[in-house]
């Protein structure tokens, strides 16, 4: 069940981070805002210990698309890795402590 609700999760902060983009072209400012908010969700992911390689992936397309001059797949790329990134942490932390519900007493 966590898992389908992680999956949930996901999938809904995946279409707001399209839904929520720009119509207008994005520029290099709107990518370097995007990328610095993946960037701080997946710092923290790191300090929880629980980064995915997903992430680093996302992360990494949206690097290659910004050095080409694609903002628009920059920006969309990093509100992908943002997600993903948050998504880890909200896994990281809801099952910190689940752990005890399955633990035999």
């Amino acid at each position: 069940m966590r898992t389908s609700m992680l999956k949930s999760i996901l999938t809904v902060a995946l279409l707001m981070a399209g839904a929520s983009s720009a119509r207008a072209a994005a520029s290099e400012a709107d990518f370097k805002a995007a990328y610095a908010a993946a960037e701080a969700a997946n710092k923290e992911a790191a300090a929880l210990r629980n980064q995915w390689t997903t992430t680093a992936a996302a992360m990494a397309a949206a690097k290659k698309a910004a050095d080409s001059g694609d903002f628009d797949q920059a920006v969309a790329a990093s509100k992908e890795a943002e997600a993903l990134a948050k998504a880890s942490i909200y896994q990281a932390t809801s099952e910190k402590e689940a752990w005890k519900a399955i633990e035999i007493r």
